[in-house]
């Protein structure tokens, strides 16, 4: 018996040194820390704790989700100019890192999201350039662009626009209204009727009056007959006079007019031929792909001028404005 309970004294005995060594250990390990965050630098303190912050932001804006900021009215009244709002990132694949290797997801952009991606028309600098500005504008929550032009204004090197057409579709413009043919279908409906059935309640503002048009196309034709070295005749010139002072202009429309004189007089030119089939047939959505558009129809450079975009160039959806505070809210 005295020997079984030796044993347990000693068992006891040896857990109680163990445990006290194991405290004392830790004690002494938070003295240490304690001891070197005293010995910090305040600045180096500061540096660390701002770097720890800046990768957090990058991580949220380059994965799931990013500040940008409204630069033109081409989606008015949907978003205005100097809007800020927040980008879904995760919803259509993130890009592993900033205009690289975008990730797959298997939600894709449906007709009528409101999406971001990388313009067609922008110009690089280079990647190096293109990587820095967009740290930059993710670290200040789209204060500061380093991206600008000549003329100080940031660069267009994102565009948010509305998927209007989906593979398959065919678009056409009259006096600057959208009509659609469906894929497998041969009538037309007016975009407006289509949302209207759908009960989307995003309104498609228009500048220009249709009452501008009769003098816009007498212009575009009367360049038409400048074009091939022709006086264009007296009533088209005093038609064409108005358009002068329009301030915004359907280009399309005017350019329209212009190859129909053209085409007429020089038939058997390929390029007039072509150029003219497009307005008269449409845009032709390729499967996989979008035709995106502004909702300030006559002031947007969309996919009218530089056609559809794959939808895997997508990189994130519309999703919130929250500044100006009047115009909180989400985006529909």
């Amino acid at each position: 018996m005295k020997t079984i309970r030796k044993k347990e004294n000693d068992f006891f005995h040896g857990v109680r040194i163990q445990t006290e060594k194991l405290l004392s250990r830790r004690r002494a390990l938070k003295r240490i820390r304690r001891e070197k965050q005293k010995l910090k630098n305040p600045v180096f303190d500061w540096v660390e704790s701002f770097i720890w912050a800046a990768c957090m932001v990058l991580l949220i804006n380059q994965y799931l989700i990013q500040a940008y900021q409204i630069p033109s009215g081409s989606m008015i009244d949907t978003l205005l100019i100097r809007d800020r709002i927040f980008v879904n990132k995760l919803v259509f694949g993130p890009e592993l890192l900033p205009g690289l290797w975008k990730l797959p997801s298997p939600i894709k952009p449906k007709r009528n999201d409101i999406i971001i991606f990388e313009n067609p028309s922008y110009i690089s600098r280079g990647p190096a350039f293109d990587i820095a500005q967009r740290i930059i504008y993710m670290l200040t929550l789209s204060l500061v662009d380093i991206d600008r032009d000549e003329n100080g204004e940031p660069k267009a090197h994102f565009l948010i626009k509305r998927a209007a057409g989906m593979g398959g579709d065919r678009f056409k413009l009259e006096r600057g209204d959208f009509f659609i043919q469906f894929s497998g279908t041969e009538s037309w409906i007016a975009e407006t009727d289509y949302n209207r059935q759908l009960g989307k309640t995003h309104r498609l503002s228009r500048l220009m009056p249709q009452t501008d048009y009769a003098a816009l196309l007498a212009a575009g034709k009367a360049v038409g007959y400048s074009d091939i070295g022709l006086r264009p005749p007296q009533k088209l010139l005093d038609d064409a006079s108005g358009a002068q002072n329009l301030r915004y202009a359907d280009y399309l429309a005017y350019d329209r007019a212009r190859l129909q004189v053209l085409r007429g007089a020089q038939p058997d030119v390929e390029r007039y031929r072509t150029a003219l089939a497009r307005y008269d047939l449409g845009w032709y959505v390729p499967e996989n792909h979008i035709l995106p558009l502004g909702d300030n129809r006559d002031n947007s450079r969309d996919g009218r001028y530089f056609g559809s975009i794959n939808k895997n160039k997508v990189l994130g959806q519309g999703a919130f404005i929250y500044w100006p505070l009047k115009r909180i809210g989400g985006i529909k």
